[in-house]
């Protein structure tokens, strides 16, 4: 039990980024991101762009999979899509990994695609990591990891508990709404 204690607290602390925090408060409660404006800077400025405009005050976490991951910050309570900044290059090669709780940018197939939603890892997703060079395993542009839940990642992982439903085209969305209330940008 202690060895899995002290794996867990060296993988923990191997994820310190020290840089700003988002807090947000959502309709299940809040959680607090730090970013990794050192290893992530094109993302990092992105995300905060958003933050900082409160275009994410008011959008859902649209898809939520339990075992898996947590998706928000492009649509509004209603499930319509909201605007966008332009597309921003892929950082996925940075180092990062999609671990438990870490923050990532959601794309579409085209690597350089990611705009305004993110994703928050409920397992380690080794998957969505940037591969293009061990041969055994599949080679992937992978999926920009840029922060980490740091303070109340209870509340992420209640999001899976929340049933989920169909609207429209879009899958494992969560119902009643799982809606961004509130961010604070602390630098």
């Amino acid at each position: 039990m202690w060895k899995t204690i002290i794996a867990s607290l060296a993988l923990f602390s191997s994820l310190a980024f020290a840089g700003p925090k988002v807090v947000f408060e959502t309709t299940l409660g809040a959680f607090t991101v730090e970013l990794d404006k050192k290893n992530a800077p094109t993302t990092v400025a992105n995300f905060v762009k958003y933050v900082k405009d409160g275009s994410y005050v008011g959008t859902q976490f649209h898809r939520v999979i339990p075992g898996f991951m947590a998706q928000g910050g492009g649509f509004d309570k209603d499930m319509n899509p909201v605007p966008t900044y332009a597309p921003i290059k892929n950082e996925a090669s940075n180092g990062l990994k999609n671990q438990v709780a870490t923050i990532a940018m959601a794309r579409t197939s085209d690597p350089n695609s990611a705009t305004r939603q993110f994703f928050i890892n409920y397992k380690d997703n080794n998957f969505l990591d940037y591969n293009k060079n061990d041969k055994t395993k599949p080679l992937t542009d992978g999926y920009a990891v840029f922060g980490k839940v740091i303070r109340g990642f209870d509340t992420v992982k209640n999001m899976s508990k929340v049933s989920t439903t169909t609207k429209g085209r879009y899958r494992d969305v969560p119902e009643p709404a799982i809606i961004i209330t509130k961010t604070t940008l602390v630098p």
